[in-house]
């Protein structure tokens, strides 16, 4: 027999469950990345956090706690340096690099032609 189930009463999504390694960041950062849409690396970055130890990357990154979990939810747009500090202490980094759609010519010297 279906029982009929509330939302309310449907457990609560937590991500930071499901990041117990450090392949699990790794590629949770990359796809964020990849999907481009501003705001999530932050509220990424905070489900890494909570998943590292709140209080010890606020430690480890010289950013109050309460600040952290402020400049960490979804959808915020923290300074570049609060991004970096957050990424040093979680023992991570973003990186760049170069892609150039097979439709735009280029230079010998890898710049793309205006």
């Amino acid at each position: 027999m279906n029982k009929e189930r509330r939302i309310a009463d449907l457990p609560e999504f937590d991500m930071a469950q499901y990041l117990g390694t450090d392949e699990d960041i790794a590629e949770y950062l990359r796809q964020v990345l990849e999907e481009g849409e501003p705001g999530e690396l932050a509220a990424a970055l905070g489900h890494i956090a909570k998943a590292r130890g709140m209080t010890e990357i606020a430690k480890a990154s010289g950013i109050k706690r309460e600040a952290l979990y402020k400049a960490l939810r979804p959808n915020a747009q923290p300074r570049l340096d609060t991004v970096q500090r957050v990424c040093k202490a979680l023992g991570v980094t973003l990186t760049a690099k170069v892609t150039v759609p097979p439709e735009t010519p280029t230079t010998g010297q890898g710049h793309r032609r205006v």
